[in-house]
């Protein structure tokens, strides 16, 4: 697929600002068993130590911790599904951006500050203040324009490129479930 260009990025706002701010839908989910491989689930499990089961956010640790721990307020990243569509075009790309719940919900910081609690199917997340940038794998999948889209404003104040939660409830979840603000 070509790269979307930075008009038809910009053209594509409108329908991003009609998502949902309350309540919204679990559009997709996605494990990372490992590296660069993705699993597209219809149900999941969502655990206070290991973020999505299955998933290898807790194995993979992060740079940002001074112990190389994972960072447990990067446990789960949300993008915005009508985001993703614009970004990635098929539903069957969107995995590639490499979040593990695609949601149709405004994600932007006015609507979602850090500390939201959001209700997901059976569980509950927390919007930490952790940000959520585009990087140099999301620019070689989706272009440079895709990601000066999502880490610019507006789209940096959208959180475009997504949103960090933990788990502060486990739970069970479901594409077609809700997800609300708390």
């Amino acid at each position: 697929m070509e790269h979307r260009t930075a008009d038809e990025l910009a053209a594509g706002i409108d329908e991003i600002l009609r998502s949902p701010a309350a309540q919204g839908t679990v559009e997709l989910i996605v494990r990372r068993p490992a590296e660069d491989e993705r699993e597209v689930l219809d149900e999941g499990m969502l655990d206070l130590e290991e973020g999505l089961v299955g998933d290898r956010w807790s194995r993979r640790g992060s740079r940002r911790m001074p112990d190389g721990s994972a960072n447990p307020d990067a446990q789960l990243t949300l993008m915005n599904a009508r985001a993703a569509e614009l970004v990635a075009g098929s539903r069957e790309r969107w995995p590639l951006a490499g979040d593990q719940l695609f949601v149709d919900l405004d994600l932007s910081v006015e609507n979602l500050p850090a500390g939201t609690r959001l209700a997901v199917g059976h569980a509950v997340v927390e919007v930490t203040a952790a940000p959520h940038t585009g990087c140099a794998k999301f620019s070689a999948r989706f272009g440079t324009e895709a990601v000066k889209f999502v880490n610019r404003s507006p789209g940096r104040e959208l959180r475009l490129r997504g949103v960090n939660t933990r788990v502060v409830t486990p739970g069970a979840i479901r594409v077609g479930d809700a997800i609300a603000r708390l």
